[in-house]
């Protein structure tokens, strides 16, 4: 890997043009499920967070985004996949304060080295009763190989796929849920990527004007 500019790699211009847009988007852009209105229910935020290609950081098209397998022990969503993240705890100052402070915890990210580009509107996951804000970000000055399951008990490992990969119309598929749920996914590296995860990484690929159309992807039943 290259050393990185004094002030770090900049971020591919479709991930800058997104964070021009979201002050605009509604979350309907993102999810039907939306923060019911009554209120008191648990907050949580997750990093969506995009970094310099592992082996060439100043090729935007080596852009990187990542994400977790949740350790097989978990008492729930064991061995699914996710951003870092969790539930808000009193001393966090907002919703990146959260993501930041969990991605520490969950995989030893650095937060010096890291920008807040912005939040996605506030979702809601019905399963699990919380609100998620998602929390968009840049890896300005990653360092290699310094993402790990720090926190073995919530993380089972650490991937960082290529966002080239997520959107090769030949790597993308949806998935069918018993319950009727169809949505995005891909496999990465043996992972399953898909849910809330996969929901919110293809809106914000979409979004920013680079995912070709779903049409024609295939669809796999999901064995739980």
């Amino acid at each position: 890997m290259s050393a990185a500019p004094s002030q770090g790699w900049p971020p591919p211009d479709w991930l800058t043009g997104l964070v021009a847009a979201l002050p605009g988007l509604p979350g309907e852009r993102f999810s039907r499920f939306l923060p019911p209105p009554d209120g008191g229910r648990r907050r949580s935020a997750v990093l969506v967070l995009f970094a310099p290609g592992v082996e060439d950081p100043g090729d935007p098209d080596a852009t990187t985004v990542v994400i977790t397998e949740r350790a097989h022990t978990m008492r729930s969503h064991a061995g699914q996949s996710a951003f870092p993240g969790g539930g808000t705890e009193d001393g966090d100052a907002d919703a990146a304060a959260t993501a930041l402070r969990e991605a520490a915890e969950e995989v030893g990210l650095e937060a010096s080295g890291v920008e807040v580009l912005g939040e996605l509107p506030t979702l809601h996951i019905p399963v699990s009763g919380y609100d998620v804000t998602p929390v968009l970000a840049w890896w300005r000055r990653p360092e290699p190989a310094s993402l790990w399951a720090r926190d073995v008990r919530e993380v089972a490992r650490v991937l960082q796929p290529q966002v080239r990969d997520l959107t090769d119309p030949g790597r993308r598929f949806r998935v069918h849920h018993p319950s009727g749920f169809v949505g995005p996914a891909w496999d990465v590296d043996g992972l399953l990527v898909w849910g809330f995860t996969a929901g919110v990484l293809d809106r914000v690929l979409d979004l920013a004007g680079i995912a070709p159309d779903w049409a024609g992807a295939p669809t796999r039943e999901l064995d739980l």
